[in-house]
Order: C-alpha cells, then sequence, then structure tokens
C-alpha cells in the first residue's frame, strides 16, 4: 500500500515549486501526493497549479479579519492538525519560508510527522531582512527531518547551523523544473494586456522591461524610488515598454497606478498567470524585481536581473553574474540598467546555476528514504557533480 506525502502551498510561488513534485510522485508505487491549499492566498494557488494541470486535493478555510501573522498562524495550526489527524500521512512537504510553511511544519512536528523541507537553507543572516521569511526558514529547518537544499551554498549554510549532514539532499531548485516545463508548452498569451503588448513589440521592434515589486519592506518610501527609477528609465530609453503586475494590496497598487499610469509605454496589469508570465520574461531585455523566484527563473533565458533588495538569499545568481544587487536607490538602478541597456547585454542560454530541470526527480528519491523505501540514489552528492554548476 503506498504511502502518502502531503504537499502544501498557500501561495503562488509555493505552488509553482511543489508542482514538478506532485508530477514526479503520480504513478508512483510506493508514494501517492496529496496538494494540501492553505488558502493563504486564495484563487493564487489554484491558478498556478491549474498550469501543470493540477488541482488542490485539500483546501483549508482560514476567514480572516486583521491580515496579520498571528491570526493566520492562529487560523492555520488547528486547521493543519485536522488534516494530519485524518490523513495520518508519511512525510508533510513544505516549501520555503511563508507563513503557510511554518504553520504546517509546525503541526506535523507536534504530531511526530516528519517534515521535507524544499528549498532548505537560503539564508540573508538578517532576521528583518526579508521579514518574515528569514525568521521563518531559520525556525522550520530547526524541526525538519529532510532539508531538500537548492544548491551546494543552501547545503553549507545548513552544515555550519551544526544540522546533520545526513539530513540534507542537495537537489537543485524545483522552479528550474517548472519554467521549462510551462515555456516548452509555448502557450498563448490569455492576458488581454499581454497579447496587446506582444503586437506592439512585434510591429515596433522594441525592448521589454519587466517590474515586480512586492515585498513588504519595499512598501512606501522605497516603492517609491523603485517607480521613480521605472519611469526615468523608459523616459531615456524610447524604444523602452515596461509591464509591471501590480500587487494585489491596494496601497501598494495606488502607489504604482498614481506614479507611473498613463505613461505611454508602462503597462500596469493585474498579476499574470504563470504561463503569461513566462512568455513575458523570455522576453524580456532586462527585469527589476524583489522576487525570489524571479531570480531563479531568468537565467534560464539568460535575462539580466537587477535585484531591488539589499540582500539576497540568491548570492548565487550574483556570483553568477546573472543578476546585481541594487537595492531601491534611484541613482543606482538608472545607473545599472542604464549599462544593461546601453549594452544590449545577453546572457547564455541553459546556464542557469540553480539547477538542470531535474530537481523534482532527486526529491521524489530523498522522499523515498525518508518514508522507509528503497532507493538507489546517495543520500549527498554534490549537486556541483550532478549539474556541472561550480563546486563546493
Amino acid at each position: 500500500m503506498s504511502k502518502e506525502v502531503l504537499l502544501v502551498a498557500g501561495t503562488r510561488p509555493e505552488a509553482l515549486k511543489i508542482a514538478p513534485v506532485a508530477i514526479a510522485l503520480r504513478g508512483h508505487p510506493g508514494l501517492r501526493p496529496t496538494i494540501v491549499h492553505s488558502g493563504q492566498h486564495s484563487g493564487m494557488v489554484e491558478q498556478a497549479l491549474c498550469a501543470f494541470d493540477l488541482v488542490p486535493d485539500v483546501r483549508l478555510d482560514v476567514p480572516r479579519s486583521t491580515g496579520t501573522q498571528a491570526e493566520l498562524v492562529s487560523r492555520l495550526l488547528p486547521e493543519f492538525d485536522a488534516v494530519l489527524e485524518e490523513r495520518e500521512p508519511a512525510v508533510t512537504l513544505v516549501q520555503g519560508d511563508t507563513t503557510t510553511t511554518l504553520a504546517a511544519a509546525l503541526a506535523s512536528y507536534w504530531r511526530g510527522i516528519p517534515v521535507a523541507h524544499l528549498e532548505a537553507g537560503l539564508r540573508t543572516g538578517d532576521l528583518y531582512g526579508p521579514f518574515p521569511e528569514e525568521g521563518n526558514r531559520q525556525m522550520i529547518s530547526r524541526i525538519t527531518s529532510l532539508h531538500l537544499a537548492p544548491t551546494d551554498d543552501a547545503a553549507n549554510a545548513l552544515n555550519s547551523e551544526c544540522l546533520p549532514d545526513s539530513h540534507i539532499v542537495v537537489t537543485g531548485n524545483t522552479v528550474v523544473d517548472a519554467v521549462q516545463r510551462v515555456a516548452s508548452a509555448d502557450l498563448p498569451a490569455s492576458s488581454a494586456d499581454v497579447v496587446a503588448l506582444e503586437r506592439t513589440l512585434d510591429a515596433t521592434g522594441g525592448r521589454l522591461m519587466l517590474v515586480t515589486v512586492h515585498r513588504r519592506e519595499s512598501w512606501g518610501r522605497p516603492l517609491m524610488r523603485v517607480l521613480n527609477a521605472v519611469r526615468a528609465i523608459a523616459d531615456r530609453h524610447p524604444d523602452l515598454h515596461v509591464m509591471i503586475p501590480a500587487h494585489p494590496n491596494p496601497g501598494v497598487r495606488e502607489q504604482v497606478v498614481s506614479h507611473l499610469g498613463g505613461h505611454e509605454r508602462v503597462v500596469i496589469t493585474d498579476p499574470l498567470d504563470y504561463p503569461d508570465l513566462v512568455r513575458v520574461l523570455k522576453r524580456a531585455s532586462l527585469v527589476l524585481t524583489d522576487s525570489g523566484g524571479i531570480q531563479e527563473e531568468a537565467p534560464t533565458f539568460g535575462v539580466p536581473v537587477l535585484v531591488l533588495r539589499e540582500t539576497t538569499e540568491r548570492m548565487l545568481a550574483v556570483d553568477a553574474g546573472c543578476a546585481w544587487l541594487v537595492g531601491t536607490d534611484t541613482t543606482r538602478i538608472l545607473a545599472e540598467a542604464g549599462w544593461v541597456l546601453g549594452s544590449r547585454l545577453r546572457l547564455p542560454l541553459g546556464r542557469n546555476p540553480f539547477g538542470d530541470g531535474r530537481a523534482a526527480v532527486r526529491v521524489c528519491s530523498a522522499l523515498e528514504r525518508l518514508a522507509g523505501l528503497p532507493t538507489a540514489l546517495p543520500r549527498r552528492e554534490p549537486y556541483a557533480t550532478l549539474v556541472g554548476v561550480g563546486s563546493r
């Protein structure tokens, strides 16, 4: 009889990164995947999973009124606990560093259910940057049975915290699996904004800059500095068109619209379906972002990234020459963007430092071991050996 693995997602990035694992577990003789949607971001998880022909198997009911982290945790914990009591899974797989991830890991730990942490070991060393993600992932690591580190650097960070090497497996990042799968499908654009922008670019030979800003620490004055830079970049490069999928937070969206709305070459749109985002990313000449996922996805297409943060837990992209840390300083953003656009910089294709598109296969092998099934893959094989992206 197969053993159940709960794959937990509450946000769009989580859904994108568990999707390749769910697909890899389909038809597995010893493990069966169950996707649990925490309800943290209603609608976004379903949208992301749809790109892979997946749907949640279980959805939690977490109504909220204040929107605080404390309220969300207090709602999630009993909901997760009830699911665990009913289903008695062999493993709970959580992803990343959100409130959903923390709550699911805690509930599983308290019930003695092994926790597998996908994308383990990311660190900035600053508990308030990013907040609350850095604190969440450090806490999760203390109660995790299996650390699925995306890179050697992440594994080294876990080792430095005295976590057992035998509990760490370097897999690559499943987001590379996801982006490769969606890109190869080459689905037509579903967003009218994307369709119209592609027509304009085809007709004019113009270039595209993608901008995404969503982190809490960017809201307010830092976001205004970024928007000032975006407007100045667009004004200095007449062939450049800008697409900004605006964050659904009303205050953030209002700030973006009030500052950039009406610019003839700036398109402000709702959050894009993942296939549409991949289409835009493939076509972009430059990306400005504070998103961790896009830092990992862009190298697949050779797109330079300016990271709108002071620190990043994805220094591998910076070290590989795929991304540059610029913070939210208007002058610095202008300078770096001017250099990239002026030189028409494009990075080599097929050299994504975060993975080779086979991370989900390695994750499944590690889950087999955790669940007590036989497997042939060694417990800790250096990722550099597996995919040839540097050495430890």
